[in-house]
């Protein structure tokens, strides 16, 4: 199983509670992909948001920067808000960061739980499924062939177009992920598409029907088992002292929960939702390293996962304790899984 991280960029906030310009937090983001590397760590992927509280709407230029001070680790998206993207330059642009990293680039495609792009590249919400469905399969079929001839309704038709750069070795790796619909599921099982799940609420055991459907399409129509990969995504905040780290980011966690719940109708995040978030059955793994080895141990034996991705900057902590929490997860929490896993 690989282990890695997933942020956002989430800004800081002043004591006004308005958000600080961004150019602090991208190049905090670098110093600590940097530091992901040097501990060890399997991938980093940066989501794509065009919102004040968060600092990155392109991701491929921060995975760009990244690629010229890491050496190892794998850099995606989390997630490239595909709908209201072009899929060819999307191709063209992790293609690059491709070359740049000798091939440790990825995309994960998603429909987007924010919809503030739409407006912005010029897109209609009604067309929300559609636009997706239709520039996955492009992106899917510029990834493997060059040249490419190819119609659709929402873009502009490809007639023996070549599509350049190129990723290395002809392939990039590209990743879909789902929020937990069934239909999500059902297009990127059909399509052989590896799926990493956001489990961001409730009870992680009530996603395992949504992984064995997966399965279930994946192998129905015949794709390479030796190939299948799944992947969740988790939020998660580690510390030496379970109760002190729980203590200092509650207030930082609950806060992000409460600026996007303003926009979305949602009722006060509680300090008990977080507690029992941070529970036995709960969606939160948040804590010391012994802690945080449980969880995602019973994670990978619940869902068979291939990829554990930590979301680690709700909110935006202190760079100082992002650190701290990233060093803890490559030199204490991710030994001890991989020893496990081993076994």
């Amino acid at each position: 199983m690989e282990l890695g991280i997933g942020m956002f960029g989430d800004n800081h906030y002043d004591q006004n509670e308005q958000p600080l310009p961004s150019g602090e937090r991208l190049r905090e983001l670098i110093e600590e992909i940097k530091l992901m590397d040097e501990v060890g760590l399997d991938f980093f992927g940066i989501g794509e948001h065009h919102r004040p509280d968060y600092a990155v709407s392109v991701p491929e230029i921060v995975l760009a920067a990244a690629a010229t001070v890491t050496k190892h680790i794998k850099l995606g998206s989390a997630v490239t808000v595909l709908s209201s993207s072009d899929p060819v330059r999307i191709y063209q642009s992790f293609a690059t960061i491709d070359q740049i990293s000798n091939g440790r680039a990825e995309i994960t495609a998603g429909r987007g739980s924010f919809i503030e792009s739409f407006p912005i590249y010029g897109y209609d919400l009604k067309d929300y499924n559609g636009l997706f469905e239709e520039k996955l399969d492009l992106l899917v079929n510029i990834n493997k062939q060059n040249p490419i001839t190819w119609k659709g309704k929402y873009r502009a038709a490809l007639n023996n177009q070549e599509v350049l750069p190129r990723a290395v070795d002809n392939e990039l790796k590209i990743w879909v992920a789902v929020g937990g619909t069934p239909e999500s599921v059902l297009r990127a099982g059909k399509a052989g598409l590896p799926v990493i799940f956001a489990i961001i609420g409730g009870n992680p055991a009530q996603f395992q029907p949504l992984f064995q459907y997966y399965q279930d399409v994946y192998q129905h129509y015949n794709h390479d088992m030796a190939k299948f990969k799944v992947g969740v995504h988790m939020h998660c905040f580690f510390g030496d002292d379970s109760k002190k780290i729980a203590d200092e980011y509650y207030p930082v966690y609950s806060d992000q929960m409460n600026r996007i719940g303003r926009t979305r109708g949602w009722q006060p995040f509680t300090r008990s939702q977080f507690d029992y978030g941070r529970g036995q059955n709960g969606h939160l793994i948040i804590g010391d390293a012994t802690e945080a080895i449980d969880k995602i141990l019973e994670a990978h034996e619940l869902f068979g996962l291939t990829r554990f991705s930590a979301h680690m900057d709700v909110g935006g902590p202190s760079h100082t304790s992002l650190m701290k929490s990233i060093e803890i997860f490559g030199t204490k929490i991710a030994p001890k899984v991989r020893e496990a896993l081993k076994k």
